[in-house]
């Protein structure tokens, strides 16, 4: 085996060997386990390293078994992947790290580590999907992996909310099967390239495509809480706040949008889609989403509650990128896959620091809490901004090129959109800072009896993904940005497009 074949192998082995001993070792093992854990998550972030610089010299990492004559199971390292697979490495790595801290004295952490690890292998193997195939295998398996954390409390609300998630993943699975069966029947074995596939297919099977297309989305929607497919991700917030920020920041959530982009931009290519008329009602989808999810979010007491409903609304800027249909906007959804990631993530750090520390788990509760953790306060209040917008944080910069691109292509609306949804979510993001850092406690909090306002395992995530939330907006332009790597991908498109038109692979 070739190290171009072994690499995408070893970012899966770094979670799913884990995994395996985890589940096997006693629970009184908690030593070992975190090591080891941490050791793959360490192990992955690594190798992702090594996968971006081999990438930016014009290497292909990739892995080909044949399953059946026709039928293979790719796992490949390229553009697009990689975005999402860094971003899936560090947070899995500082959600190690956390979640430790988190469950510390939790009775079933051998259960819970097992899973969180298989989690990432499942996760690392939709980012490294090669063909629709590998993708729908990995994406099945995410969905068994982590439904045992959805109702790791084993209480009535989390087994009530597993089945809402379970219910929904299911038939979301199904309808990818069926959309991934029928375009096999219809045009053969495609595999995901950059600039699209099925440009040679779109005259004779136009209807199918089309047909396929809807199945496609409806089955990644669910995931990525398109409305009206979203009503499981609100009833998933009773698991711990790991799993939360897992669901919403790299896990599930994002597996779903970062599909979509890879059926619009590697399957169907984005001038076939458009060409198909694919593009605008995906694009009216992703705007229902984006306003109706920041709305539901503003009347949500639950801080869990609103940032549930707040990821409906945020995840759907990565699918409106993609759906605007052009170079600019695309960058900017495509950089919308990290920056809604780590600006989310850093929210949830928040909500379970706030609910271990101080009992707090609504929005109304938290009058004060700035003075009690002023540290893990600054950090929500860095991502809230970015959320909203506020430059130079990292949401500017999305919603920048969203806007830009929108206008440019004669999508008008886009920027008035934008301007909507800024307003909605400064509406749901602002009386959470304003609550914890002006309004008067009722009673005054208790100090801590630590040296830190927190654990440290819970803080210096927290203050991680905050630095990177700001350093994403103000390093943006420099070469190693996840602006400039989507910047980067969106010329690989354009590129692959152009060579599709001539009907050569990219």
């Amino acid at each position: 085996m070739t190290a171009e074949a072994a690499l995408p192998l070893l970012l899966l082995a770094t979670s799913l060997l884990p995994a395996v001993v985890v589940l096997a070792l006693p629970e009184h093992r908690a030593l070992a386990r975190n090591v080891l854990t941490l050791f793959g998550a360490i192990s992955k972030v690594a190798l992702m390293a090594v996968a971006l610089l081999g990438v930016a010299q014009g290497l292909t990492f990739e892995l080909r078994y044949a399953v059946l004559p026709d039928l293979d199971l790719v796992l490949r390292v390229e553009e697009i992947p990689l975005l999402f697979l860094t971003l899936s490495a560090v947070l899995w790595l500082l959600t190690t790290v956390y979640a430790i801290g988190y469950l510390r004295g939790d009775a079933h952490q051998a259960r819970f580590f097992g899973f969180f690890n298989l989690s990432v292998a499942a996760t690392m193997g939709v980012g490294l999907a090669g063909n629709l195939f590998t993708f729908l295998v990995f994406f099945e398996l995410l969905t068994l992996s982590t439904y045992p954390l959805v109702v790791h409390k084993g209480d009535t609300k989390a087994l009530a909310g597993g089945r809402a998630y379970l219910a929904y993943a299911v038939a979301g699975g199904s309808t990818l099967f069926l959309a991934a069966v029928w375009l096999h029947v219809s045009v053969g074995p495609v595999e995901l390239v950059s600039g699209g596939v099925l440009a040679d297919h779109a005259d004779d099977h136009a209807l199918t495509l089309r047909g396929v297309f809807a199945l496609l989305v409806a089955g990644m929607g669910v995931k990525a809480a398109l409305m009206p497919l979203h009503g499981w991700l609100p009833r998933a917030m009773v698991a711990p706040a790991p799993v939360s920020a897992l669901l919403h920041a790299v896990a599930v959530v994002k597996a779903g949008a970062y599909g979509i982009v890879r059926v619009v931009v590697d399957l169907y290519g984005l001038d076939t889609a458009e060409d198909l008329g694919l593009l605008g009602p995906l694009a009216a989808l992703a705007a229902i989403t984006l306003l109706l999810g920041s709305a539901r979010a503003i009347g949500a007491d639950g801080l869990k509650a609103r940032l549930a409903y707040s990821t409906i609304g945020q995840v759907a800027l990565v699918t409106l990128g993609v759906a605007l249909g052009g170079v600019v906007a695309l960058v900017g959804g495509l950089v919308h896959l990290v920056h809604q990631g780590i600006m989310k993530v850093t929210l949830f750090y928040f909500a379970g620091s706030v609910e271990q520390e101080l009992g707090v788990s609504r929005v109304s509760e938290l009058a004060g809490v700035g003075r009690r953790m002023p540290v893990a306060m600054g950090g929500a209040t860095v991502a809230g901004l970015a959320m909203i917008g506020v430059p130079p944080l990292a949401g500017f910069v999305t919603k920048w090129h969203l806007a830009l691109g929108g206008a440019q292509d004669g999508a008008w609306w886009a920027p008035v959109l934008l301007g909507a949804s800024t307003l909605l979510t400064a509406a749901y993001v602002l009386p959470i800072l304003h609550t914890g850092w002006f309004a008067t406690p009722a009673q005054a909090w208790q100090a801590s009896a630590r040296r830190w306002e927190a654990a440290p395992t819970l803080l210096v995530p927290l203050v991680a993904t905050a630095a990177l939330t700001l350093g994403a907006g103000l390093l943006a332009g420099a070469p190693f940005s996840p602006l400039s790597w989507a910047e980067l991908v969106a010329e690989a498109v354009l590129v692959g497009e152009q060579g599709a038109e001539v009907g050569g692979r990219p």
